[in-house]
């Protein structure tokens, strides 16, 4: 949106030629920073109930920091992932009130904006293999306003780690199960609970776990009824899914 479309829209508006509901999303559709090198989608808030996420993988420090400072003048929290070690102290340097999260490849600024929500989000993994990934998701989860517990190595190779948490998942409004190898934790779990699952297969395993893509056809055929499953390693999106769900049912 340009200026001048920006100027007619809200001349509109006060003249009560435009009602508040579609200004509002005029705004939320329209607006963004040119930066060259990308387009900051500033109104993805409103639009998808959390701001633009920066994905650190492929991006310089310098484009990484860019994008942020356009977030932060907005005073709109920040989470990048993927992020490189070289990208994460040049992040900190540029707002030392962030936070490195390096296990879960994130880091996160502003979270004092991040409105906290009901309903917690239950994070397992089969093995101690998978906690990158699982970080990934349970980081984000945390930084968009849920509480999260983690399960973590309850994998099904010894069921009975699993069992001795089951009161845990079974408070949870939605369960993230991370898994490698065969992928088959999602399905005992969504056989023991009545929350939403979703599935992250990850590529730990040896070389018939084809990194990551065994594990992710046993998720999509799983026998457990209404698992869903997202793409191998992908603990952000995950997150991402829980939080829209945990939205719509508080």
């Amino acid at each position: 949106m340009t200026t001048e479309e920006l100027r007619r829209l809200l001349e509109s508006f006060r003249e009560g030629k435009v009602p508040e509901s579609v200004l509002l999303e005029r705004l939320a559709t329209g607006t963004f920073e040119n930066l060259g090198f990308a387009r900051v989608d500033t109104g993805r808030e409103r639009r998808q109930g959390f701001p633009e996420v920066i994905l650190g993988e492929g991006k310089t420090a310098e484009q990484v920091v860019a994008i942020a400072r356009v977030l932060e003048e907005r005073r709109q929290p920040v989470l990048v992932t993927r992020v490189p070690e070289e990208t994460a102290s040049r992040f900190l340097a540029a707002f030392p009130s962030g936070i490195h999260h390096p296990l879960a490849r994130c880091l996160t600024l502003g979270a004092d904006r991040v409105v906290r929500r009901e309903g917690g989000v239950v994070v397992a993994t089969g093995g101690t293999g998978d906690l990158p990934v699982a970080e990934e998701a349970a980081v984000s989860c945390d930084f968009m306003g849920h509480s999260v517990e983690r399960v973590y190595d309850v994998g099904v190779a010894g069921l009975h780690r699993l069992l001795s948490s089951l009161e845990t998942l079974r408070r949870a409004g939605v369960l993230i199960v991370v898994a490698g190898m065969e992928g088959a934790l999602p399905s005992v779990v969504a056989g023991l609970v009545d929350a939403p699952v979703i599935a992250v297969p990850t590529s730990v395993g040896y070389g018939a776990g084809f990194g990551g893509l065994a594990a992710l056809l046993g998720m999509l055929t799983s026998c457990a009824s209404g698992v869903t499953v997202t793409n191998i390693d992908n603990g952000f999106g995950a997150a991402f899914a829980a939080h829209r769900i945990q939205r719509h049912s508080a």
